[in-house]
C-alpha cells in the first residue's frame, strides 16, 4: 500500500516513518484529516486524543462524521477507520481532555511528534507551553473558521502568525501570564476572517470545536461557519510538515 509513497522519499525514509510516534490532540475538522493523511503516508503509531462525540454539526467537515457515526466517540470512530486503511497500524484512542491536571498523563516526551488541534484557548496554551519544554517536534493549528479562499492557508513560526484572532489571543495570554513558549514552533494559519451571514444555531447537547471559534476573549465562545476544504487543508498541511521533517531526519 505504500508503493507510491515510498517511490518519492525512498525505502530508508519509509523505514524511519514507520517507527515514528505521533500524538494528535483534537480530532475535529483539522485533526481528523491530519490523522488520515499520516496513516496513508506510512505512519503506523498514532495516538488520538479527544473527549467529544460526533454530532450532526460535525458532518460538514470532520472526516469520520457521518449520519451513521453521530453520537459515537470521535477517537474511536476515527481509530476504526484508520485501521481499515492499515490494519498493521497501532492506533491508540484516548477519550480524554488535555488540560493542566492531565498533561503529565499523556507522556508526550515519549513521542516524536505532537500535533495541536485543540479548541480551548486555555488548554491550547497549556499544550504549547508543555510541548515546547520537552524534546519533541511540535506543530500547531490556529483558527480555521470564517475562511473561504484555500489559497490563503500559510505556515509560519508562532510569533510571526498574522491576522489570526486565535494567534493574537494566545500571544496576549502568554504575555499577560509571563509564561512564554520555550522555543519556536510552526503553525498553520490563514489571515482571512469573514463574517457569518447565516443564522445558524447549535442544537442542544452540541459543543463548538476548534475550527468554529473566533472570539476567544468572550465569556461564551462564538460559533462560526467553517468549510471542509479549509479545515482539511489545515490538517493535511500539518501532516505534510511532519512528513517533510521525517524524511529529512536521520535515524
Amino acid at each position: 500500500m505504500s508503493d507510491r509513497t515510498e517511490r518519492l522519499p525512498g525505502s530508508d525514509a519509509m523505514a524511519i516513518i514507520r517507527q515514528k510516534k505521533v500524538i494528535i490532540f483534537g480530532v475535529g475538522g483539522v485533526g481528523s484529516w491530519c490523522a488520515e493523511s499520516l496513516v496513508r503516508s506510512g505512519f503506523r503509531h498514532i495516538t488520538l486524543v479527544d473527549s467529544d462525540c460526533v454530532s450532526l454539526s460535525n458532518i460538514n467537515r470532520q472526516l469520520m462524521a457521518t449520519t451513521t457515526t453521530v453520537g459515537k466517540a470521535k477517537v474511536e470512530v476515527l481509530g476504526e477507520r484508520l485501521l481499515t486503511i492499515n490494519p498493521n497500524a497501532e492506533i491508540e484512542a484516548k477519550l480524554q481532555i488535555y488540560y493542566a491536571e492531565t498533561a503529565a498523563s499523556f507522556h508526550i516526551e515519549n513521542y516524536d511528534y505532537v500535533v495541536d488541534a485543540i479548541d480551548s484557548l486555555q488548554n491550547k496554551a497549556q499544550l504549547i507551553l508543555h510541548a515546547t519544554s520537552v524534546n519533541v517536534k511540535f506543530f500547531s493549528s490556529m483558527g480555521a473558521a470564517l475562511k473561504l479562499d484555500p489559497r490563503g492557508v500559510q505556515v509560519a513560526e508562532f510569533w510571526n502568525v498574522k491576522g489570526c484572532p486565535l494567534g493574537k489571543a494566545l500571544r496576549k495570554k502568554f504575555k499577560y501570564t509571563r509564561q512564554l513558549p520555550k522555543r519556536k514552533f510552526l503553525c498553520v494559519y490563514d489571515e482571512e476572517v469573514l463574517e457569518n451571514k447565516g443564522n445558524g444555531y447549535t442544537p442542544q447537547g452540541e459543543t463548538a470545536t476548534s475550527d468554529e471559534f473566533h472570539n476567544w476573549n468572550a465569556e461564551k465562545a462564538q460559533i462560526n461557519g467553517s468549510l471542509v476544504h479549509i479545515t482539511g487543508i489545515f490538517g493535511l498541511t500539518l501532516a505534510g510538515l511532519i512528513m517533510q521533517d521525517a524524511v529529512n531526519v536521520k535515524a
